[in-house]
């Protein structure tokens, strides 16, 4: 099990949501942290190439898309942008 930690732009980007789709990402949030080592291995977590840090995508929903990494060893998931998948990688 991992710590699940937000930046701010994180955190700005969920409040641009409404409260059900908060919710929603809030609970899959919490289901990655809980068992990302299953996950990774599948379609829903995938490293992004072309960065000097291991980032990672993780599709929440079809149009939602979460950018995180993992820091201090792999304990903690460092939520780094969370957004609509046209805007979520710019």
């Amino acid at each position: 099990m991992y710590k699940l930690k937000l930046t701010d732009t994180a955190i700005e980007g969920l409040q641009k949501f409404n409260h059900a789709e908060q919710q929603m990402i809030s609970k899959k949030l919490r289901y990655l942290s809980d068992n990302f080592d299953a996950l990774k291995s599948g379609k829903k977590v995938t490293e992004l190439k072309g960065t000097d840090y291991k980032h990672y995508r993780y599709v929440i929903a079809r149009r939602i898309r979460a950018i995180f990494e993992i820091k201090d060893e792999k304990v903690i998931l460092l939520v780094l942008k969370i957004g609509r998948r046209k805007d979520v990688y710019a």
